[in-house]
């Protein structure tokens, strides 16, 4: 997810979202401008017995003042939580590429997320048990401030009951939500962890078309948009997997094509023509006198250049360069609680490559055998 880069926190950027930009006001504003003061302040003086001087809260410029450092101090609290996420996951040896801040709370985007349970476990709880500490700590703040200063009383108050309801939001069985996650890696201790992933992922999507129900009669859209990511990012994740079970354990060479079409460089576009009709090929490997690759020809590139230039142009001019068309590291990013895509890619093996071939079907990678012949790394994803 794209976002404005603000800080850095142990080497990881954190970036804000232009959705919260948007939203942060309003939140500020409905905070300020509600009946959000008054249903606090009753629900502390109720369950502490701590006291709030209304009319204090609601004086002038106040009632705005604490809509802003409650609507921050809230995004604040869910940093604080990815990045107990995040602090978990380098314990483990995990690179976190970013944490962004958007209308629906924070993503740490993690390089990788371990299939082993008890790891998975630890990082999920990871956030929870931040959100927990932090509420706690803000509780204490609050009982051991004055009267006299009831609007920072009253904040600390806020955060303290915001940062509970975070905590047991997330830890709903929601997944990708941290409760989801926490739900995979228990199942994952009994299950294959495609299958825990399939499960969890089903519970996810109850729970989407739940929250989407209960946000359209309620008119609440931030529960529709929460259900609407859920459900996307519950099916991604739950087909990524499938996608690895399915290719775990077969290398790229056994489905390459080891005869790639080849065309000489000297070869005109008219003829190109001619030879794509009759293999039916959209990709062919073009070669110099010796044999040797000099880069690949696409039927792309070849109406591209069949509308621009005169029939007998050289495919010499109209192919691209191996280097330039090799594909190289296909780099995805799983997200804590959102749709992660597939791992990082790896050369060896088609599960992690798999985005690297199907991406793009013209793209291939040629390379010589010891005998001297062109082969293709990748056949084309529909084949």
């Amino acid at each position: 997810m794209r976002g404005y880069t603000v800080a850095r926190i142990w080497g990881i950027p954190i970036r804000i979202n232009t959705s919260l930009l948007v939203f942060l006001p309003i939140l500020a504003y409905l905070i300020g401008s509600g009946q959000q003061i008054e249903l606090y302040a009753g629900l502390l003086a109720g369950f502490s017995g701590v006291g709030f001087d209304l009319a204090t809260l609601r004086a002038g410029t106040t009632p705005w003042t604490i809509g802003v450092v409650a609507a921050v101090g809230l995004f604040v609290s869910v940093l604080l939580h990815e990045l107990g996420h995040s602090w978990a996951a380098m314990r483990y040896g995990i690179e976190i590429e970013s944490i962004t801040l958007w209308i629906l709370g924070g993503l740490a985007s993690l390089k990788t997320l371990p299939k082993e349970w008890n790891r998975e476990l630890w990082i999920a709880v990871a956030g929870p048990a931040v959100s927990v500490l932090l509420g706690v700590v803000c509780y204490v703040g609050m009982v051991l401030t004055p009267a006299s200063l009831a609007v920072p009383r009253f904040l600390l108050g806020y955060l303290a009951i915001t940062n509970v309801v975070l905590t047991v939001f997330n830890l709903l069985p929601a997944f990708p939500m941290d409760g989801g996650r926490v739900f995979r890696a228990l199942l994952a201790r009994t299950r294959p962890y495609g299958t825990a992933t399939r499960l969890a992922a089903r519970v996810g999507v109850v729970f989407a078309f739940l929250f989407g129900i209960v946000g359209v009669f309620t008119f609440q859209i931030i529960l529709v948009l929460l259900a609407w990511f859920i459900y996307s990012a519950a099916t991604t994740e739950s087909r990524t997997v499938l996608l690895d079970e399915l290719l775990d354990g077969i290398s790229v060479g056994d489905i390459m094509t080891r005869d790639p079409p080849t065309v000489s460089g000297d070869t005109t576009v008219e003829a190109f023509g001619r030879q794509l009709l009759s293999d039916r090929q959209p990709v062919h490997l073009v070669v110099d006198d010796d044999g040797a690759p000099l880069g690949v020809v696409t039927l792309e590139s070849f109406k591209r250049v069949e509308g621009a230039t005169a029939p007998r142009s050289r495919c010499r001019r109209s192919h691209r360069s191996c280097r330039a068309s090799t594909p190289t590291r296909t780099r995805s990013t799983p997200s804590h609680s959102s749709a992660p895509a597939a791992r990082p890619a790896r050369s060896s093996r088609t599960t992690d490559g798999s985005s690297a071939c199907s991406r793009r079907a013209t793209t291939r990678a040629p390379s010589r055998s010891a005998a001297g012949s062109v082969r293709r790394r990748c056949k084309p994803a529909a084949a």
